[in-house]
């Protein structure tokens, strides 16, 4: 039986199945958990039109008009804490203005890669003109949650099998969870870490392992995915089902889906085999090369897209010289054109 009754606006479920019961003292407590502001008139804001409503304390709500009807979610992009107020909204969706993540403006779910976090999504009244927010407090406070996941049922025999240990393997492993799979979900990651983002690395060759680490062992135990590390898929038979481990275990599957990710293109050239010349491609590369670094070093860079020139201005101020070395006449000129590319290379 369940009984929904109305208290200051809010719903509360009193579940007597043995499953959750609400008593009245927590209802109390969890009206303290909730703050209520004012945001605007509700003539203030035309349709596709966007405001920040401040909370205090630095902490914002972004306040979405679309087709006559208010949303609220969460201001920062979960991925880097990017302002949404300055994204690209789209219909229903708004994307991240520094590395594109999207999310939906109704719900705050993440639709979109990179970051693997959804926004909170807040309740908006219009009560005569007068458009008004309801927030959790933790939600302000965290501007990020993680959604509701599958728990894994031990009569489920279905395996899925994910080969690869990056940012598209890890997404696939918790999209499984999130839509309700209760199979057994494993990952085999030829890296001996964690699945991290990987981008991070050129942007700082010093950064620790655990701050851009995508989860952590615990997501991982929780939601019950099983990752094997320093472990290699070295051949697959379709036919079987069944994929081949360089521990020289064979693994049986259901379904695979394969996120290999891809290997960075080495120079040819002579002399390219030499000590000091590195690949810029996991954490163990840029470690290596920033132990290599001093202020008398000169740093010779091959290539003037976004690795080169992040790693360029990295070892900018702790090196006698960088020189960045690129096929056109000016950085990043194929993909933003000469004027761009003129003024980033005065930078």
């Amino acid at each position: 039986m369940t009984i929904i009754t109305a208290i200051d606006q809010s719903l509360f479920c009193l579940y007597f199945s043995g499953i959750k019961i609400t008593t009245p003292k927590q209802m109390r407590e969890t009206k303290k958990d909730f703050v209520e502001k004012i945001a605007c008139n509700e003539s203030e804001l035309d349709d596709d039109e966007m405001r920040e409503i401040d909370f205090g304390d630095d902490k914002k709500v972004l306040l979405i008009k679309q087709n006559g009807k208010f949303s609220a979610i969460g201001s920062k992009c979960s991925h880097y804490g990017a302002p949404l107020i300055d994204g690209a909204l789209g219909e229903g969706r708004i994307r991240c203005p520094w590395h594109g993540a999207c999310f939906n403006t109704v719900t705050g779910d993440i639709e979109d890669f990179p970051g693997l976090d959804s926004i909170p999504c807040y309740q908006v009244n219009v009560d005569q003109g007068i458009v008004k927010i309801r927030a959790k407090k933790s939600d302000l406070e965290n501007n990020k949650r993680v959604k509701a996941m599958a728990v894994k049922d031990s009569r489920n025999g279905e395996i899925f099998v994910i080969v690869g240990g990056g940012p598209a393997a890890q997404t696939c492993a918790e999209t499984l969870r999130q839509n309700g799979f209760q199979g057994r979900i494993l990952m085999i990651c030829k890296e001996p870490s964690l699945p991290y983002d990987r981008v991070k690395v050129s942007k700082d060759l010093s950064v620790k392992l655990e701050a851009i680490q995508l989860r952590n062992q615990e997501f991982y135990d929780e939601n019950q995915i099983e990752v094997s590390l320093n472990v290699e898929a070295i051949s697959l038979d379709t036919n079987l089902k069944e994929i081949s481990l360089s521990c020289g275990n064979k693994l049986k599957y259901d379904k695979l889906f394969l996120a290999t990710g891809s290997r960075p293109k080495k120079s040819e050239i002579m002399g390219s085999d030499l000590k000091n010349i590195f690949t810029l491609r996991s954490i163990e590369d840029g470690h290596a090369i920033n132990n290599q670094l001093k202020k008398s070093s000169h740093v010779v860079i091959l290539g003037s897209s976004f690795i080169s020139m992040e790693t360029a201005a990295y070892c900018a101020d702790k090196v006698a010289k960088v020189t960045v070395i690129g096929r056109g006449s000016v950085p990043f000129g194929d993909l933003f054109g000469e004027a761009i590319g003129e003024r980033i290379m005065e930078l």
